[in-house]
């Protein structure tokens, strides 16, 4: 996952007419930027070579849909709310707001897990591989860095996201951009010079044994890796002939997207046997050995330290982003007072406290858990899930729309009339549906414990993170609508019309003339 989720972004209104002011290379770079991240990559590792299939898989059934079909809600509906808005105006209020409350809420479930990476390549920055994998694996060496790089990035957000950016900036280049290229290097190199490699490079592996079901489990996560494309759909307005640029560009950064992380895959399984690979570690060894091969070990540590600031920018702006959406919404009667809450600096304080106190409460599962291995996969699967959820409501509000508000324009809008919507959208659906289901099976390769209890521990999280939002959207309260949250946040077309939420709009939609 990248740091550039904040579903607020969708908050400019469409103007009459508007210069581009990307190109189509611009935006495949910003989709790119938006979606890999290197800390999932020893997850696949454990497949080998049928770690391929996985990713296209993904990207055919996930990534193309997800993109395609946010640029049309993003187009039709840019006012303020994100997924909140497109979930909202399809299906009302209730559950926009559980879409937007599920986007804060995995995120939040994500810190302890990209921030246990952060702490590993921390760990290894030490004098030898030994005394890093142990210090890796320190349960309380981990809580530690996780509660210290967490609420230093609260600090930072509290001052404003714009305090954020430089550092986030930079986090994407140096942490993940550079360390991929030279990972997909020097798995080349390391190929290419005839070394032996503990990969099986054989046509029939590419295909998965379907006959082992724990098999799919952890490809369940794959999905996660291409979340976030939604993110720039609202850059689809800034773009040149839209219907035609911005397939391109999607098909552009797919195929680089997919190619990072197939390469960046192939490089671990390369240098790291299957039985050996470490959910936490695996990255930062791959790295090792390879510079240990090259005779250039010294560079481990700068590596490692790279990774380490990439966690940093990628946690800076996502403890603002979904914060600052979800007090939007908040602010316009979707959330008590003391949630709405905003300091001198704009920055949502009370929600990041908030956060701050479940992020501090799950790093502790650390501890509790057999191993921080186990804890780093429930809670990866635990976000898989949760952020699921808000993408199927997505797909379903999309296709809906194409029924409720068929006169809504939309400058971009999905191939093919209404059957490409089904197809791109229908795809997702399932997609996305089949990934859910097998995300609550324990993995094989991984020791959880029990796996009884990491099945309720999976069903205890997905039902009470959705309960919370519907509970509070049953007892929300007329003084929780602030006048500038009012004054701030449009009204949806169905309440403009005065129709019911879902119900086929019968003229052009009122909002739809800017």
């Amino acid at each position: 996952m990248s740091a550039t989720q904040d579903t607020g972004a969708a908050a400019r209104k469409m103007p009459v007419a508007q210069k581009a002011t990307l190109s189509v290379m611009t935006l495949a770079v910003m989709n790119i930027t938006a979606v890999v991240s290197l800390r999932g990559l020893p997850s696949e590792a454990t497949y080998g070579l049928t770690s391929v299939f996985y990713y296209i898989f993904a990207a055919i059934f996930f990534l193309i849909p997800v993109s395609i079909v946010a640029a049309e809600l993003a187009t039709g509906w840019p006012q303020k709310g994100g997924v909140f808005r497109w979930v909202g105006e399809s299906f009302g209020p209730r559950w926009g707001f559980l879409a937007i409350f599920l986007v804060w809420v995995e995120s939040t479930i994500w810190f302890p897990t990209v921030l246990t990476f952060g702490a590993v390549a921390l760990a290894f920055m030490g004098p030898n591989h030994t005394w890093d994998s142990a210090l890796a694996a320190n349960k309380f060496y981990t809580i530690a860095i996780v509660l210290a790089v967490y609420w230093a990035a609260t600090f930072i957000a509290l001052r404003g996201l714009k305090s954020a950016s430089a550092i986030a900036k930079w986090g994407g280049i140096v942490g993940t951009i550079i360390p991929a290229a030279i990972l997909i290097i020097l798995g080349f190199l390391y190929y290419f010079s005839g070394r032996h490699i503990e990969l099986t490079l054989a046509w029939g592996d590419l295909v998965p044994d379907f006959t082992n079901f724990n098999n799919l489990v952890l490809a369940a996560g794959i999905f996660l890796f291409y979340a976030g494309m939604e993110m720039n759909a609202i850059h689809v307005k800034d773009i040149d002939n839209p219907s035609r640029n911005y397939p391109l560009a999607i098909l552009l950064s797919s195929v680089a997207t997919v190619a990072i992380f197939v390469l960046g895959t192939l490089a671990i399984a390369a240098i790291i046997p299957s039985s050996q690979i470490n959910l936490v570690q695996s990255l930062l060894i791959t790295y090792d050995d390879f510079f240990a091969a090259f005779g250039v070990g010294w560079l481990a540590p700068v590596m490692a330290l790279a990774l380490a600031f990439g966690v940093l920018g990628s946690v800076t702006v996502w403890v603002a982003g979904p914060s600052s959406a979800l007090v939007v919404v908040g602010r316009a009667g979707y959330l008590p007072p003391f949630f709405q809450k905003l300091n001198k600096n704009g920055a949502p304080s009370h929600i990041l406290i908030i956060q701050g106190l479940i992020v501090t409460f799950l790093a502790i599962m650390f501890v509790v858990l057999p191993s921080v291995q186990a804890a780093y996969q429930i809670l990866s699967q635990l976000t898989v899930t949760l952020y699921l959820i808000m993408y199927l409501l997505m797909f379903a509000a999309a296709i809906h729309l194409r029924y409720s508000e068929p006169n809504t324009p939309r400058p971009y809008k999905v191939p093919f009339g209404s059957f490409g919507m089904w197809l791109f959208a229908g795809v997702g659906l399932v997609g996305s549906l089949i990934a859910f289901v097998l995300s609550f099976v324990p993995p094989s390769q991984i020791s959880v414990g029990s796996p009884s209890t990491y099945i309720w521990i999976l069903i205890a999280g997905n039902a009470a993170f959705v309960a919370i939002p519907l509970i509070i959207y049953a007892v929300r309260k007329m003084h929780w609508k602030t006048r500038e949250g009012s004054e701030d946040f449009e009204p949806f077309n169905w309440e403009k019309e005065g129709r019911m939420p879902g119900s086929e709009a019968t003229a052009p939609a009122a909002s739809a003339s800017h």
